[in-house]
């Protein structure tokens, strides 16, 4: 009987990481190819199971593989796609058993998110009860920081070390140009429940009177009273205020400061717009001149400036996933576990995938300031040694080079996969 295939999927918002758990995934695999046949990489994630879209990583050459740990973006691409439950919707489930069975899958890696850890926990238990075992590991990701279990989420760091420097550098930018220009930056971040990413940007407050002064959490209810007179108070200060806001920044009454309507595939209201309302009420109430900045794509996806520390955990989290399915592991995702000690080390643990799917981690009450407007030490305890690190990619003609891959798609066996 022919070695058994490895499928794995991206899933989700990519990050400047993610590429370096498929380098890990993919490395691993090719290392033990006396137990494992192709690695098959879907097409715009779980969507390229179901239209048997299965791009055929062994036609890609080593250095194309190594290079994926330097790239960003989901180099196979990635999809907002949830499976429903077998009961709502059993064709799609019977149509990933029956690309697995045809193309001899037995190993199945979710790289994603909550809602990612929840479809590859379905499939487990689906394939058990359709006899055709399909081993399925979760491979941790998101930019929110929001898994549970696993202290910190692969490309969180990186985010985390871009908002910082980029508050800290816009900072200094407005506090040359406040006393006759620009009073007020507001700068917005993502982080859709969790204030984790907002939180980060905390870490390039050093002393007294540096950016970001204020910071707005999901966590905490907005009070537009409390926050205009920080402004004044910061202005008066320091000649101006820098504050940073989390996309999910809530009201009392828990509705978004910036509900743009509509949702996404995953059901999550789809958010944007909260950083121009923050500067115009600051406008209309206060008067300053101000200026607003989106992060949005740019944050998750600056690889230039990617935490070492991150990258080097993302591939680890992918290394490990392949070696759990080896060793006969199943429904589990690698978790990162911080050690003891002051000095910051972690290793690869494991969750069940039944505990991660679809439980967010929100910002423990104890990371954020009384004041509800910055972070604690304990919080700068947490987050410092998770954007630690530089690891540079290689630049030509002055601009990174990534990798570009062939994406060479296997022959299809089955008829063509109609949605409903």
């Amino acid at each position: 009987m022919s070695k058994a295939n490895l499928f794995y999927a991206q899933s989700g918002g990519v990050t400047s990481v993610i590429n370096a758990s498929a380098c890990g995934v993919i490395e691993t695999a090719r290392k033990n190819k006396d137990k494992i046949g192709k690695v098959y990489a879907g097409l715009n994630g779980i969507v390229g199971a179901l239209r048997e879209n299965l791009i055929d990583t062994s036609k890609e050459s080593k250095q194309a593989i190594a290079a994926l740990r330097s790239t960003p973006a989901g180099a196979f691409g990635s999809c907002r796609y949830k499976l429903k439950s077998y009961a709502e919707n059993k064709r799609e489930y019977e149509r990933l058993m029956e690309v697995f069975v045809a193309h001899n899958i037995r190993y199945f890696l979710y790289n994603g998110g909550g809602d990612s850890q929840d479809t590859a926990n379905k499939i487990s238990q689906l394939s058990l009860e359709k006899g055709y075992p399909i081993t399925c590991i979760g491979v941790p990701k998101t930019v929110d920081n929001d898994l549970p279990i696993t202290d910190n989420s692969p490309g969180f760091g990186s985010v985390a070390k871009y908002v910082a420097v980029s508050i800290r550098e816009a900072g200094l930018d407005v506090a040359s140009m406040c006393d006759s220009s620009t009073k007020v930056f507001v700068m917005e971040v993502m982080g859709r429940h969790a204030g984790w990413i907002a939180g980060a940007a905390g870490l390039a407050t050093e002393q007294e009177g540096d950016a970001p002064h204020i910071i707005l959490f999901p966590e905490i209810a907005f009070d537009k009273e409390k926050f205009l007179r920080k402004i004044k108070s910061s202005v008066k200060k320091y000649g101006y205020c820098a504050i940073v806001v989390s996309e999910g920044a809530q009201n009392k009454d828990g509705s978004f400061l910036a509900d743009a309507g509509g949702a996404d595939a995953f059901g999550h209201v789809q958010l944007g717009g909260v950083a121009p309302f923050v500067a115009k009420m600051i406008k209309d109430e206060l008067g300053y001149k101000y200026h607003w900045a989106v992060a949005d794509y740019l944050q998750r996806a600056a690889r230039h400036i990617a935490s070492a520390t991150d990258v080097n955990q993302a591939y680890a989290v992918g290394q490990a996933a392949v070696e759990f399915a080896l060793a006969g592991k199943n429904a589990v995702m690698p978790a990162i576990v911080r050690g003891k000690g002051k000095r910051y080390s972690w290793k690869i643990g494991e969750a069940k995938l039944s505990a991660v799917a679809n439980v967010e981690k929100m910002m423990p009450r104890n990371f954020i300031s009384r004041d509800g407007f910055h972070i604690t030490d304990a919080a700068r305890e947490y987050l410092s040694p998770l954007i630690q690190g530089e690891d540079y990619p290689k630049y030509k003609n002055g601009i990174p080079q990534y990798a570009r891959l062939k994406k060479q798609l296997e022959k299809k066996k089955l008829r063509k996969w109609k949605t409903s």
